[in-house]
């Protein structure tokens, strides 16, 4: 399997750094995961402490995997004990090709907690510190009305079929976070959709594309429909969104 193989490259690579622990989050970990697909979203905890030589080494190590099939899709943050507690901490990660610095979100966190598959060493709960409810919930709706809502006003972002996909799929997981307190996967999330009053050519269209195997770009394909499904999903998602951060508190 190519995903496997890549991975045994990724820790081959990455062992002369002695890491403590290589944990596998999102779809990978969720049991959502589509080879060609879905993401890669690792985090390694190093010993530390982080110095610019590290940053090179990381880089290196991941412009080395370029050439292997899947190695795009591979995200990996860098941890360190010493760096785990902070939720909004900035951390080193290697992402869409190149190094940022980002936190490892109370989402992130509770994924690794509830069902992290141990990639190498110690598993999250040796190490990371557990998420606190509220904490949860708090980032889960800082993340809708501070990130997703803005962007529903941005008209040209919905007719790409990421933003569609990511935008509907990410209201479902946070509704159903913040009413049972419990993640689900995006699969899970399409499932709830239709109950929350998400418009049903849309659902069927990210089923179609994400999950039957269908040819599927859709953006290009016809732009009427292309324009139509952009103005459902934020007719829909706007609201929705105001009304559920609303419902928060």
């Amino acid at each position: 399997m190519t995903t496997a193989s890549l991975l045994d490259g990724f820790l081959a690579a990455l062992l002369p750094l002695r890491p403590r622990g290589v944990w596998a989050h999102g779809s990978l970990a969720g049991g959502d995961y589509q080879e060609g697909r879905s993401d890669l979203d690792l985090v390694a905890v190093l010993p530390g402490p982080l110095h610019p030589g590290h940053a090179w080494r990381v880089a290196t190590l991941h412009s080395r995997l370029r050439e292997r099939p899947l190695a795009a899709k591979l995200h990996c943050s860098y941890l360190t004990p010493a760096t785990l507690d902070d939720p909004d901490r900035p951390h080193l990660t290697w992402a869409h090709g190149g190094l940022l610095r980002r936190p490892v979100t109370p989402v992130t966190r509770s994924e690794l907690h509830e069902f992290g598959r141990v990639l190498y060493g110690e598993p999250p709960g040796g190490l990371l510190p557990p998420v606190e409810r509220e904490q949860l919930r708090g980032f889960v709706v800082r993340d809708q009305r501070d990130f997703w809502r803005p962007a529903v006003d941005k008209a040209p972002l919905w007719r790409q079929d990421v933003w569609v996909d990511l935008g509907l799929l990410t209201f479902a997981r946070a509704t159903v976070t913040l009413r049972e307190g419990r993640l689900i996967s995006k699969r899970e999330a399409l499932t709830e959709l239709p109950a929350l009053g998400a418009p049903a050519e849309v659902v069927a269209d990210i089923a179609r594309r994400r999950y039957e195997g269908a040819a599927a770009a859709s953006s290009g394909s016809d732009p009427d429909w292309i324009a139509r499904r952009a103005g459902a999903t934020r007719a829909f998602l706007g609201p929705a969104i105001d009304a559920l951060v609303a419902g928060a508190g």
